[in-house]
């Protein structure tokens, strides 16, 4: 049956009926099988009801068939779907309930418990999936595309997270522009090996494939024996990840035993497209993946309030370090603090305008006012044009550090520091400091066997960048803290600066 909720993603499925649509540890499931589930959810969600009429509805699903399944459905009834993300804790989800209000959570049976722990606490309506793709199919509402569609939190690195409005037609923009931009087909084949709570996952990768008839072979969460496993089946065309599940890819692959390796390598070679973002991307990781399969992994920029704004060519040379040009439909431009455009080569704030951008902050008015300057949103961080293309330098707040007068780059400093033959990984950060206004400060994680203490590593950067760019302080750390996108969380290194002790594993 085809409606007009989320016109674009439900005609397009209609487009594919016979052809596979999902893969998951459950089996294969048809785009007949998709549109026949996602219409049994909506009609279970509108029980005694014409339309859901943009009620949020939360969800709380292993990676899977029933995951796009309840999507769709609650698009298809008219309501707005909130992604929560797995393995938090109680509390944490039981914040997202009192911001969000929402009067149903949708969840599987690996999820049961904590769903009804929440949803008994809240006083709300808990759902099972399974009992709910029983269900029978009902007429659906026509769902205008201008409506709320979806809210997804941001990642809270610079304060508590804030729902992200997207409507139908956001996303539709986000999908398309992609779709096109990295020529997707419906011969692709991908491999899904990250949260479904964040734009990258969903919208990226799930909704691509969905939009251009390809097949999502969808992991339920990320394990590199699995991920290898399917780019050495040859049949997977694109893959898409963060930076450290590289860094986890290439750990896995070396440990494996030559001939594996060997056929490991040709299978990646034959994907036709590799892309690498929502963290800056170490260009020691771009080259050992090079090394490794023959790919320059596409690096992209894009943030939760935009889909993607900027990438690399699909087609022509990619500049490692950068994220390339505007992507089509896009508009993007760099300002200073006054809000007028900066010439190339001069740093800037990036604000970008488009169909893509999203519609507000849910329940959060004031905040929605300051994100954006003259219809442009303002996206907290900071690039430069050079050669034509866009290089980050970090968020203006967290990675550009204002130390004796200088403005620096932590995202550069970090590049710089890597090569070091100590220091396996690290992140640098501005410590406030009534001297110097901030202190560069240095938290690394060494090699196996390695040792390293300040002195020496200010010796060793003194020929490699200016001197107040050198690390003043330094803290060495077993691991970095890290979000469930593999994204280092600044404010907790920062803070751990003032509760360790520096020049020591903790």
């Amino acid at each position: 049956m085809a409606d007009s909720a989320t016109p674009s993603l439900i005609d397009r499925a209609h487009l594919h009926l016979g052809r596979e649509s999902i893969v998951d540890r459950d089996g294969t499931y048809s785009y007949d099988a998709l549109l026949d589930a996602s219409s049994r959810i909506a009609g279970e969600l509108l029980t005694g009801r014409r339309d859901l009429d943009e009620a949020p509805v939360a969800i709380l699903i292993t990676p899977g068939f029933a995951w796009v399944a309840t999507l769709l459905g609650v698009w298809r009834a008219g309501g707005i779907a909130v992604p929560l993300p797995l393995n938090s804790p109680a509390s944490e989800l039981d914040w997202y309930f009192a911001d969000t209000r929402a009067p149903v959570l949708i969840h599987d049976a690996a999820n049961e418990e904590i769903a009804s722990a929440v949803a008994a606490l809240r006083r709300i309506r808990s759902c099972s999936c399974r009992e709910m793709l029983a269900g029978m199919t009902t007429p659906l509402p026509s769902v205008d595309t201008q409506r709320r569609a979806m809210i997804l939190y941001t990642s809270g690195t610079t304060s508590r997270p804030k729902g992200v409005v997207t409507t139908h037609d956001n996303i539709t923009a986000q999908i398309t522009t992609l779709a096109g931009a990295w020529e997707w087909t419906d011969k692709d084949r991908i491999v899904l090996c990250l949260p479904l709570h964040h734009v990258h996952g969903i919208v990226n990768v799930v909704l691509c494939a969905l939009w251009s008839g390809a097949v999502c072979e969808m992991l339920p969460r990320f394990d590199a024996d699995a991920v290898w496993e399917r780019i050495g089946s040859g049949r997977v065309t694109l893959f898409m990840a963060v930076p450290t599940i590289y860094v986890k890819l290439i750990a896995a692959w070396e440990a494996y035993p030559p001939d594996r390796r060997e056929m490991l390598s040709k299978a990646a070679a034959g994907l036709r497209l590799m892309v690498s973002g929502s963290a800056a991307l170490p260009i020691s990781t771009l080259e050992r993946w090079r090394q490794i399969t023959g790919h320059t992994l596409l690096e992209r920029y894009g943030m939760t309030e935009i889909g993607m704004a900027l990438s690399n060519s699909y087609c022509g040379m990619r500049v490692p370090g950068s994220v390339g040009v505007h992507l089509p439909w896009v508009e993007v431009r760099l300002v200073n603090e006054q809000g007028a455009e900066v010439a190339p080569g001069t740093p800037g704030e990036i604000e970008v305008r488009g169909l893509n951008v999203f519609r507000e902050y849910w329940r959060n008015p004031e905040a929605t006012r300051s994100a954006f300057r003259d219809g442009w949103f303002r996206t907290g961080d900071t690039a430069i044009v050079e050669n034509g293309v866009y290089r980050i330098l970090g968020r203006t707040n967290i990675d550009i550090l204002k130390t004796g007068g200088h403005k620096v780059s932590a995202l550069e400093i970090e590049e710089v520091l890597r090569q070091h033959p100590a220091i396996a990984d690290c992140a640098v950060v501005g410590v406030d400091d009534p001297e110097w206004g901030q202190r560069v400060s240095a938290a690394a994680v060494l090699r196996p066997g390695s040792e390293l203490d300040l002195e020496s590593l200010r010796d060793w950067c003194r020929p490699q960048m200016a001197s107040h760019k050198i690390p003043s302080r330094l803290l060495i750390l077993t691991a970095l803290p890290r979000n469930a996108m593999g994204k280092v969380t600044k404010s907790e290194v920062a803070k751990l600066f003032g509760s360790q002790r520096e020049g020591k594993p903790e």
